[in-house]
């Protein structure tokens, strides 16, 4: 009696629904792994990718988070809760501060005349981005007045309690938010019976993904199982479990170019380095990256990339 092998998860299919929204279509499954990746891929997309949130602010003239400001319709709770909603990317690792500072008008487009404050209004350095800027945060209801706020952006994973943040405070006079910094806002996923040839006894498992606009679904996806991947590999040791390819794939077509080490693409001295520097020895192990990965990798530069994916395109890979 053959014991049959657990064969590779193929990515038959990307189906964009929407700016922020796509389909993954993985098949053929091993039986019993469409529920098995889909049910881990889904808990960490939803907790476990990197993101960016405002963890802390303050504003000129209130002390706490239950003051009224004259000169604004909201109270400090409300613009708390706004800024919540504002969705951030952030390229720098450490905490950025933004600043904004806006008047009141007394030619106000808002039919009550007061003055529409949004994320668009903040002021933002290179390394972070506002994925929503028509986000509102507060009016201005005296044209005189002039709102000064300073807010504190973070990155991270999952969920920082309001207690987290206001230990770690940047400025400790800033009044502490809590934050959810994953950029993805809901999965879904469902698993179907299919078949390849004669062989009935496989599954698909289509896996939906939105997100907030700072991230791509794509990019969500690929962190997603880089991240399981590493986990796994931890966990197993020098133990090694060799899979068969997916019913259909012919393996004496495999391209060899794959096996292809770094040291031979003819690629610069400077980029083929932070390839091996990173444990990137061979073609495959370079084709399974992502641009986002790549960018990630220590001593990595756009440049890198650009020559890489020129040699890439050469290879015909």
């Amino acid at each position: 009696m053959t014991t049959k092998a657990i064969h590779e998860a193929n990515l038959e299919e990307v189906n964009d629904l929407g700016k922020n929204s796509a389909e993954f279509v993985v098949r053929p499954l091993y039986y019993g792994y469409g529920n098995t990746l889909g049910n881990s891929l889904r808990r960490v997309l939803l907790s476990s990718i990197k993101g960016a949130a405002i963890t802390a602010f303050s504003i000129e003239g209130s002390t706490h988070e239950f003051a009224a400001i004259p000169g604004i319709r909201e109270d400090v709770v409300d613009i708390m809760l706004n800024l919540k909603n504002v969705r951030i990317k952030s390229h720098s690792d450490t905490p950025v501060e933004l600043y904004l500072e806006i008047k009141g008008s007394d030619q106000s487009s808002e039919k009550d005349g007061d003055k529409r404050v949004v994320a668009g209004d903040i002021k933002l350095p290179a390394e972070v981005e506002i994925a929503n800027p028509n986000q509102i945060i507060c009016h201005i209801d005296d044209p005189k007045f002039v709102l000064k706020m300073h807010l504190i952006v973070d990155t991270g994973r999952g969920y920082l309690s309001i207690e987290k943040s206001g230990a770690e405070r940047v400025h400790s006079d800033m009044i502490a938010l809590d934050a959810v910094f994953s950029p993805v806002l809901r999965v879904r996923y469902k698993v179907e019976n299919t078949r390849v040839g004669q062989d009935t006894n496989l599954q698909q498992l289509t896996l939906t993904i939105d997100t907030d606009g700072t991230i791509t679904p794509r990019e969500a996806f690929e962190e997603a199982a880089a991240i399981l991947v590493n986990q796994y590999t931890a966990l197993a040791g020098n133990t090694m479990v060799e899979s068969a390819p997916a019913p259909g794939i012919n393996t004496e077509e495999e391209d060899t170019g794959l096996m292809l080490p770094i040291e031979e693409l003819g690629l610069s001295a400077r980029t083929a380095n932070a390839l091996t520097n990173n444990d990137i020895k061979t073609v495959r192990d370079l084709v399974m990256l992502s641009d986002s990965d790549l960018k990630n990798l220590k001593g990595f530069g756009a440049k890198a990339l650009d020559e890489v994916k020129e040699k890439i395109t050469e290879l015909n890979i």
